[in-house]
């Protein structure tokens, strides 16, 4: 079995930055315990627009467009997070329906249009 299909798992304490808006996004996260705050601006100035919890998914638009990260996320509270990584992502898409894969590139597109 290659790396690429292996489940990985990332621990996150509670205020530890996951990732931050404009980097390079690589790999998107599906929350197995605890919750995390997406926000734009810094950890001092933070403009939270969403909190998710368990079973929520985050950071796959970076995935979808190969684009920056749209906003910064952070643990609320002691965080674990399965990591999807790019080819595992991709192969899971390249199964889909074209339509989907179509529909998925506009809503993105659309979003950080919105941003």
């Amino acid at each position: 079995m290659s790396r690429d299909n292996i489940i990985d798992r990332k621990t996150y304490p509670e205020g530890g930055i996951i990732f931050r808006e404009g980097d390079t996004g690589t790999v998107a996260y599906i929350i197995q315990s605890g919750s995390v705050e997406l926000f734009k601006g810094d950890e001092n100035n933070k403009n939270v627009f969403a909190t998710i919890g368990a079973g929520a998914i985050f950071g796959e638009m970076a995935l979808i467009d190969k684009g920056k990260r749209a906003a910064s996320a952070q643990a609320k509270e002691p965080a674990v997070l399965i990591v999807i990584n790019e080819t595992m992502f991709q192969n899971k898409l390249a199964k889909s329906d074209p339509f989907i894969r179509g529909l998925l590139g506009i809503l993105v597109e659309t979003v950080r249009k919105q941003n």
